[in-house]
């Protein structure tokens, strides 16, 4: 049996899986603290079920989206090496850094040797400060981490009370300003999420619980529980990867679906192309940063069931505030729910306090809006659901405008021969059933809320299978390779004759390596090559060497146990 659990910002879902089958689901309201809301709705589910018999869990968690939205970590100083180029006081991520002399260039060749004394006075600086974490960040720290390696060395012997976050380690590919930010949001992010983790290892062996355990990540891959903690703000954005992974797990292979995750606060739209979740190009963007995170490109709209309903000037103001739940159910103002409450599209809460609720709205409508024949109450609120839908198929249409500009859309599209729209509008969440027939007609596509829609998330979470990188560079004349994932560098063996096919062989055996090394090595079966590049070097009227680049994954998808 699949556990799988998805801790939302308005609910944690959680389902139990047999024979493809959900078994089991549980859906309860999230709580300020995470752990004790999954705690609970894994509970629910496990309720006289034999532990010995799960095999695996997924989970996916907003505790990494939470902490920085809501500024909840601890401050990280910036020590960044930009070496000659361009100027880092045009990237706002280091408008507070410390940046220091020293250079390596982009073939990994030291040019400017570091300022023992500059460091030295930097050090004393962010100490004074009092700033405990620090973030070091060299231009081509991927292709030689030499520079970051003798500050850590220098800090862990003169500053043991500051913790260093090492930027070849958090984020090795290229693009300084992205592995910047993405070793900053590492270096924050990792003390509360190691902690996370040891309270969930914890708990599941109170609960005798000995499956392996996965952290879904916003690419819709999944990491064992304990590497994750390596790289914590890879799992920022994973409702939206839930939502993607349970919706390719529920329609049939192949097929290209929009999808619309209507959740109580947001919704987040993403895009399946022939079976394939659409990636960004550019890397997650985290507040007003771009990252190296791999991640599904989504769209978070504000605008959800829960979405407080406001009159001004005479018209209906949906969002982007949440109040609380709906009225039905307790809360203060009136939400998408009640109107749905009202209609009798969902049985959900008090259906007396939802009419009351949509009934002070109509109350505020000019009396020309209202259909005669029918009661203010009933349409205001169809009223509500006509805006919902309206605003979500403008906020697709536009999302759309943003798809097209990506590298793999336009290749898609070009394999298409034709310009096209996508078969399905897929709705998830508990709003779905009512909006996406409204939706999916507005856009002349089929409309889809398939079963088990209101634990879509927790189903992609239990079934998303591992994925996994590797960034190798070689230098034919320096006779290395580099991974930038990490910054390994190695000698190579054989040169002669050294060209793309080689360099995408070693690149298969790199990860097949690494995939043995946390258990996944079935999934590297799956590996496929997404970017390669050759230069030639010459020098003279000779060619002196190559400089090859190749890049190998695992892509996302969804594991044997529930495909077969």
């Amino acid at each position: 049996m699949l556990i799988g659990i998805d801790v939302g910002g308005t609910y944690t879902d959680a389902a139990l899986i047999r024979d493809r089958q959900v078994v089991r689901a549980a859906k309860i309201p999230t709580r300020s603290e995470l752990l004790s809301s999954l705690l609970e709705a894994l509970d629910q589910i496990m309720e006289g079920v034999d532990p010995a018999a799960i095999q695996r869990v997924g989970l996916s968690t907003t505790l990494i989206t939470n902490l920085i939205a809501e500024d909840k970590v601890e401050p990280v100083a910036l020590v960044a090496i930009p070496g000659p180029g361009a100027n880092p006081s045009g990237f706002t991520v280091f408008d507070d850094a410390h940046l220091i002399k020293g250079a390596i260039d982009y073939r990994g060749r030291e040019t400017q040797k570091l300022q023992p004394a500059e460091i030295a006075e930097v050090m004393k600086k962010i100490e004074k400060q009092g700033i405990r974490k620090v973030a070091v960040v060299g231009k081509f720290s991927g292709r030689n981490n030499q520079h970051e390696n003798e500050i850590y060395k220098y800090v862990t012997q003169n500053h043991p009370q500051l913790e260093v976050e090492l930027g070849h380690q958090a984020a090795g590919k290229l693009n300084f300003p992205r592995r910047a930010a993405t070793t900053r949001l590492t270096a924050a992010t990792r003390p509360a999420y190691r902690n996370f983790i040891s309270q969930i290892k914890a708990a599941l062996q109170e609960r005798k619980i000995k499956a392996q355990v996965y952290i879904l990540k916003a690419d819709g891959g999944t990491l064992p529980l304990e590497k994750a903690v390596e790289v914590p703000v890879e799992t920022i954005f994973s409702g939206p990867a839930a939502s993607t992974m349970g919706v390719l797990a529920l329609t049939p292979e192949g097929q290209t679906s929009v999808v619309v995750d209507i959740g109580g606060t947001t919704t987040d739209l993403a895009l399946i192309l022939s079976g394939r979740p659409l990636l960004v190009s550019k890397g997650a963007r985290v507040q007003q940063h771009l990252t190296q995170v791999r991640a599904f490109s989504v769209r978070s709209v504000a605008l959800g069931g829960d979405s407080t309903i406001q009159v001004k000037a005479d018209k209906l103001q949906i969002g982007p505030l949440r109040e609380g739940p709906a009225r039905c159910l307790g809360g203060p103002v009136a939400t998408p729910t009640d109107a749905m409450r009202v209609l009798g599209l969902i049985d959900l809460g008090d259906e007396k306090l939802a009419r009351e609720a949509i009934a002070e709205i109509a109350k505020q409508l000019p009396t020309n809006s209202m259909a005669p024949e029918e009661e203010p109450v009933i349409t205001t609120a169809r009223k509500i659901i006509d805006e919902v839908a309206v605003i979500l198929t403008r906020e697709i249409n536009y999302m759309f405008s943003e798809w097209e500009q990506e590298p793999a859309y336009r290749i898609w599209e070009m394999m298409q021969k034709e310009r096209i729209r996508p078969q399905n509008i897929v709705g998830v969440g508990g709003s779905a059933p009512p909006l996406i027939p409204l939706i999916a007609k507005d856009m002349n596509c089929q409309g889809i809320v398939p079963d088990n829609a209101p634990i879509a998330n927790a189903l992609g979470a239990a079934v998303a299978r591992p994925t996994m990188g590797i960034t190798l560079r070689v230098d034919t004349e320096q006779a290395v390779y580099t991974l930038a994932e990490d910054g390994t560098q190695e000698r190579l063996v054989r040169l002669s004759k050294f060209h793309l096919e080689e360099a995408e062989n070693l690149a298969r055996e790199l990860l097949k390596n690494r995939a043995e090394e946390m258990g996944l090595t079935e999934y590297s079966r799956e590996a496929e090559v997404t970017h390669r590049e050759l230069f030639n070097m010459i020098r003279g009227w000779s060619r002196v060497g190559r400089l090859i680049d190749v890049e190998v994954q695992i892509p996302p998808g969804l594991i044997a146990e529930w495909i077969n």
